[in-house]
Protein backbone atom coordinates (compact mmCIF):
# COMPACT_ATOMS: atom_id res chain seq x y z
CA UNK A 1 0.00 0.00 0.00
CA UNK A 2 1.14 3.21 -0.94
CA UNK A 3 0.94 6.51 1.33
CA UNK A 4 2.18 8.92 -0.50
CA UNK A 5 -0.37 11.40 -2.23
CA UNK A 6 -0.82 11.66 -6.01
CA UNK A 7 1.88 15.11 -5.87
CA UNK A 8 4.04 12.82 -4.12
CA UNK A 9 4.03 10.04 -6.40
CA UNK A 10 4.38 13.11 -9.83
CA UNK A 11 7.22 14.46 -8.16
CA UNK A 12 9.21 11.70 -7.40
CA UNK A 13 9.94 12.60 -3.59
CA UNK A 14 9.99 10.18 -0.76
CA UNK A 15 8.72 10.70 2.92
CA UNK A 16 12.39 12.95 3.30
CA UNK A 17 11.32 15.06 0.11
CA UNK A 18 14.63 14.74 -1.36
CA UNK A 19 14.42 11.59 -3.34
CA UNK A 20 16.20 12.96 -6.31
CA UNK A 21 18.64 15.48 -4.57
CA UNK A 22 21.51 12.82 -3.64
CA UNK A 23 20.72 10.76 -7.02
CA UNK A 24 21.52 14.02 -8.88
CA UNK A 25 24.73 14.98 -6.81
CA UNK A 26 25.98 11.87 -7.44
CA UNK A 27 25.95 12.11 -10.81
CA UNK A 28 26.68 15.44 -11.73
CA UNK A 29 30.20 14.80 -9.70
CA UNK A 30 30.70 12.06 -11.94
CA UNK A 31 30.28 13.81 -14.91
CA UNK A 32 32.43 16.18 -13.33
CA UNK A 33 35.06 13.60 -12.38
CA UNK A 34 35.46 12.00 -15.60
CA UNK A 35 37.40 14.78 -17.92
CA UNK A 36 39.44 15.83 -14.65
CA UNK A 37 40.30 11.91 -14.30
CA UNK A 38 41.55 11.83 -18.03
CA UNK A 39 43.37 15.26 -17.40
CA UNK A 40 44.57 13.42 -14.32
CA UNK A 41 45.90 9.82 -16.43
CA UNK A 42 47.27 12.49 -19.39
CA UNK A 43 49.34 14.07 -16.85
CA UNK A 44 50.37 11.23 -15.21
CA UNK A 45 51.50 9.78 -18.59
CA UNK A 46 53.21 13.14 -20.02
CA UNK A 47 55.52 12.88 -16.73
CA UNK A 48 56.17 9.41 -15.89
CA UNK A 49 60.05 9.07 -15.37
CA UNK A 50 60.37 12.84 -15.40
CA UNK A 51 62.86 14.00 -12.62
CA UNK A 52 60.52 15.53 -9.52
CA UNK A 53 61.76 18.84 -10.21
CA UNK A 54 59.77 18.73 -13.59
CA UNK A 55 56.79 17.31 -11.65
CA UNK A 56 57.08 19.86 -9.52
CA UNK A 57 57.31 22.86 -12.08
CA UNK A 58 54.35 21.62 -13.74
CA UNK A 59 52.41 22.08 -10.16
CA UNK A 60 53.20 25.08 -10.05
CA UNK A 61 51.36 26.01 -12.46
CA UNK A 62 47.82 27.21 -11.73
CA UNK A 63 45.71 26.15 -13.80
CA UNK A 64 47.42 22.30 -13.03
CA UNK A 65 46.75 23.25 -9.60
CA UNK A 66 43.61 24.23 -10.02
CA UNK A 67 42.66 20.98 -11.85
CA UNK A 68 44.15 18.72 -9.76
CA UNK A 69 42.17 20.68 -6.79
CA UNK A 70 38.81 20.40 -8.36
CA UNK A 71 39.19 16.50 -9.43
CA UNK A 72 40.33 15.68 -5.06
CA UNK A 73 37.13 17.84 -4.49
CA UNK A 74 34.72 16.03 -7.37
CA UNK A 75 35.79 12.75 -6.50
CA UNK A 76 35.69 12.98 -2.87
CA UNK A 77 32.31 14.61 -2.72
CA UNK A 78 31.41 11.17 -4.98
CA UNK A 79 32.67 9.10 -2.55
CA UNK A 80 30.88 10.89 0.48
CA UNK A 81 27.99 10.58 -1.46
CA UNK A 82 28.15 6.57 -2.24
CA UNK A 83 29.17 5.48 1.32
CA UNK A 84 26.56 7.57 2.14
CA UNK A 85 23.97 5.71 0.41
CA UNK A 86 25.27 2.20 1.30
CA UNK A 87 25.52 3.08 4.79
CA UNK A 88 21.58 4.66 5.14
CA UNK A 89 21.12 1.18 2.94
CA UNK A 90 23.07 -1.43 4.76
CA UNK A 91 23.68 -0.24 8.05
CA UNK A 92 20.61 -0.56 10.32
CA UNK A 93 21.27 0.24 14.32
CA UNK A 94 20.49 3.96 14.68
CA UNK A 95 23.36 4.31 16.94
CA UNK A 96 25.92 2.39 14.36
CA UNK A 97 23.94 4.25 11.84
CA UNK A 98 25.13 7.49 13.40
CA UNK A 99 28.91 6.71 13.71
CA UNK A 100 29.02 5.07 10.33
CA UNK A 101 28.22 8.87 8.87
CA UNK A 102 30.00 10.73 11.14
CA UNK A 103 33.07 8.54 10.62
CA UNK A 104 32.73 8.79 6.43
CA UNK A 105 32.30 12.47 7.09
CA UNK A 106 35.48 13.08 9.18
CA UNK A 107 37.45 10.83 6.48
CA UNK A 108 36.26 12.25 3.65
CA UNK A 109 37.25 15.88 5.17
CA UNK A 110 40.79 14.98 6.55
CA UNK A 111 41.77 13.10 3.39
CA UNK A 112 40.67 16.12 1.50
CA UNK A 113 42.15 18.43 3.70
CA UNK A 114 45.34 16.45 3.51
CA UNK A 115 45.30 15.67 -0.38
CA UNK A 116 44.40 19.66 -1.04
CA UNK A 117 47.42 20.87 1.43
CA UNK A 118 49.86 18.34 -0.61
CA UNK A 119 48.64 20.34 -3.97
CA UNK A 120 48.87 23.49 -2.56
CA UNK A 121 52.20 23.12 -1.08
CA UNK A 122 53.21 21.80 -4.45
CA UNK A 123 51.13 24.55 -6.42
CA UNK A 124 53.55 26.80 -4.52
CA UNK A 125 56.76 25.67 -5.09
CA UNK A 126 57.03 22.74 -2.06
Amino acid sequence: MDMRTPLGKVRGLGSARDGTDTFWKQRITALAFIPLVIFFVVFLIAHAGAPYEEVVGSLSNPFIAVLLGLMLIAGLVHMRIGMQEIIDDYVHGEKTKFLAVMANTFFTIMIGALCLFAVLKLGFGG
